[in-house]
C-alpha cells in the first residue's frame, strides 16, 4: 500500500468546510480525476475515476464519521483504498484539513508515479483544489449524520 498525506488551511470556518467536503457528488467540481461520484446511501458512495486516463469504478463506504471532525472511507472492492479526513477549528474562523490516503498501485505507471512520490504532489494539488472551491462558493448543508468509528 502507498500512503499519502497532505494538508491545508482554508479561509472558512470549520462547519462550512465540513459541509462541503460531504457533498461528494459535487467532487468532479473540483478535482480533475474524479469523473463521478454517486451517493447510494449515508454511507455508501458509487465512485468513476480516471488517474493517468484509466477508468476505474468502486464502491466505497463510510466507515467513520463526526460533523465537523472527520470523514473516513475504504473501498469495498478493486482498486483498494481507503482515506480519512480532518478538519481542525483555529481561532481565527480558519480551518486545517489533513487528509491520509493509502491505496494499493496497479500496474507499471501507478507503481513507479507512487515510487516517485507523484501521489503526494496530486494530494496536495487536490487540496487546493478544494480550498479554492469551498473558499469561492456559498456555503451549503452537509449530512450531519454519525457513523461511529469501528475499532
Amino acid at each position: 500500500m502507498s500512503t499519502v498525506e497532505a494538508e491545508t488551511v482554508v479561509n472558512v470556518p470549520v462547519r462550512v468546510a465540513y459541509d462541503r467536503w460531504t457533498q461528494f457528488e459535487d467532487f468532479p467540481d473540483f478535482l480533475p480525476g474524479v469523473d463521478q461520484v454517486t451517493q447510494i446511501s449515508d454511507d455508501t458512495l458509487h465512485w468513476v475515476v480516471s488517474p493517468a486516463g484509466v477508468t476505474r469504478e468502486y464502491d466505497a463506504v463510510i466507515t467513520e464519521q463526526t460533523p465537523d471532525e472527520v470523514i473516513a472511507w475504504k473501498s469495498t472492492d478493486a482498486p483498494l483504498n481507503s482515506g480519512r479526513v480532518t478538519f481542525e477549528s483555529n481561532a481565527d474562523e480558519t480551518t486545517r484539513v489533513t487528509l491520509k490516503l493509502e491505496w494499493e498501485p496497479e500496474g507499471f505507471v501507478e507503481k513507479a508515479g507512487a515510487a516517485m512520490m507523484v501521489d503526494d504532489a496530486f494530494a496536495k494539488t487536490d487540496l487546493a483544489k478544494f480550498k479554492d472551491y469551498v473558499e469561492e462558493h456559498a456555503p451549503v448543508d452537509g449530512w450531519l449524520g454519525e457513523i461511529p468509528g469501528h475499532s
